[in-house]
């Protein structure tokens, strides 16, 4: 048995769907090389080999667990006070694959407490706790709603870090940080206020570095004497999504000469009728567009989620995460049955939209409503994700990831020039013979993957190192044949298994 040929039965066995748990766990141990952890970051796991990976003696198998983006978070709970502050962040982190969803899957929230309230970094000492709580805020992997939810907590480290997301919370919360028993989260609590405090904001903006001045013109309560001076200054681009611009301010901006402005204003739920009426009749088709979508978006969430998609094209694969605050069932009903292709593109995005407007907007004649369907929705059909990858590139890593996406209905695009699209059609079970001379590399390991093939010519294809992994990875081999494979693997000796000679 050849080094490659051994690396390569690991591999197709480690991502072998219907390889068994005992068969899984083997590929922990440390003669099975990087295998293991390739295959605890890599695919789903049965609860048996994610127990065996939560507490194996090896961090970097507990490393690649804590990436892992099939894993339900909350099996991987242990992990956020594992000795290795090294897994730790990892956990906080989250995967680094190429093939990462744009859906981000929150943390537990008792991971995040876990996190927020750890007193070290880990007993290695490789790294802080914040420097773990800094990986935490790059993931994205903490909910909109956390720090609402925090607000209340018994520990005050929680309450603190509640008071640091001042704007998060509701005036009820902020009234109670304010008057908190913990001195230090009374503090916090004070020390954060300022922020829509306009006089106060004013006060502290010549001491913001520049690079901070921006965002804190569009996201703090101003004076008027700040607005005037943006005016002044021809900084007013902050102001038009600043949902804390004064009322007369958005209608001077609203006739703004820089049609950017313009743009940015004319879906602010705040705008006034006249204002939005001008708009409608603005020379920027753009602006015009956006000024029809304004009196269908009455409230900032609702704005918020018009701007994920008119600010985006059809290609677009920034990250999904979940809002705030997100707008009613009924105001996506009503944007689904919209003559806007707009806000029909909102609504395919909504992943709660209901079965029968899934249908609806499935066969909509704009591409993007389907596109965005397919890319959101749980219930999207089948041939739609077949269409959607086959057209638009772009999208064919996330696609990939979805529970959803067809194995099957491929064949008909074996001939297909692109070897992305030929790799699915040959692993496709209805396909009657697998192109296993395919001059691609991809395309013959998914060809001898199919579950069509026969056990004989499975077992030529594992002595040829073009179709080796793919036929280990292939669900129709037998566990025991699995088993035998692993032994020579493991072993360390060259000798073949005696099916792979025949």
């Amino acid at each position: 048995m050849s080094d490659s040929l051994r690396e390569l039965w690991l591999r197709g066995i480690a991502f072998n769907v219907a390889a068994p748990a005992d068969v899984l766990i083997r590929l922990l141990d440390e003669t099975a090389g990087e295998t293991g952890a390739l295959m605890c970051e890599g695919r789903d796991l049965p609860a048996a080999v994610i127990d065996a990976a939560l507490r194996h003696p090896v961090e970097q198998i507990r490393r690649a667990l804590a990436r892992n983006l099939h894993v339900d978070p909350v099996r991987l709970a242990p992990l956020a006070s594992d000795p290795s502050g090294l897994v730790r962040a990892y956990l906080a982190g989250g995967t680094r694959t190429r093939l990462q969803p744009r859906w981000v899957r929150p943390l537990p929230d008792d991971v995040l407490v876990t996190f927020l309230t750890a007193q070290d970094g880990g007993e290695d000492n490789r790294v802080t706790a914040q420097e773990i709580a800094g990986e935490l805020w790059s993931s994205r992997r903490v909910p909109l709603s956390f720090p609402r939810d925090m607000a209340g907590h018994a520990h005050p480290a929680l309450r603190l870090y509640a008071a640091s997301q001042w704007r998060s919370l509701t005036a009820a919360q902020r009234n109670a940080l304010l008057d908190d028993p913990d001195p230090a989260v009374r503090k916090a609590a004070r020390e954060s206020s300022w922020v829509l405090d306009p006089e106060a904001v004013e006060a502290q903006l010549p001491s913001i570095g520049s690079r901070d001045t921006w965002f804190v013109l569009g996201t703090c309560a101003l004076s008027p004497a700040v607005v005037e001076q943006c005016f002044a200054d021809g900084e007013v681009h902050p102001l038009a999504r600043n949902r804390h611009t004064p009322a007369d301010a958005v209608a001077r901006l609203a006739r703004h000469p820089d049609v950017e402005i313009r743009r940015l204003v004319a879906t602010r739920p705040d705008l006034a009728p006249e204002a939005a009426a001008e708009l409608r009749q603005d020379p920027d088709e753009d602006v015009r567009l956006r000024a029809r979508l304004q009196p269908s978006i009455r409230t900032w969430a609702e704005f918020h989620e018009v701007h994920k998609v008119v600010d985006h094209g059809p290609d677009c694969t920034c990250p999904i995460t979940q809002p705030a605050v997100e707008p009613s069932p009924d105001w996506y009903a009503t944007c689904a049955a919209s003559e806007e292709p707009v806000l029909r593109r909102v609504a395919a995005s909504w992943s709660g939209l209901p079965a029968q407007l899934v249908g609806t907007l499935a066969a909509d004649d704009d591409e993007e409503v389907r596109i965005r369907l397919a890319c959101h929705h749980p219930l999207a059909p089948p041939d739609l994700l077949l269409d959607v990858y086959v057209t638009r590139p772009a999208h064919r890593a996330h696609l990939l990831t979805l529970r959803a996406f067809p194995r099957s209905g491929w064949s008909h695009l074996i001939g297909h020039p692109d070897p992305e699209i030929r790799a699915l059609a040959a692993a496709d079970p209805t396909l009657p013979e697998p192109p296993l001379e395919d001059p691609d590399d991809a395309v013959r390991r998914a060809a001898a993957a199919n579950p069509n093939l026969t056990p004989k010519t499975l077992e030529t294809l594992l002595a040829d190192l073009r179709t080796a992994e793919g036929a280990a990875a292939n669900p129709s081999l037998p566990v025991p044949r699995m088993h035998t494979l692993l032994d020579h693997c493991l072993s360390g000796t060259a000798t073949p298994p005696a099916a792979a000679r025949r």
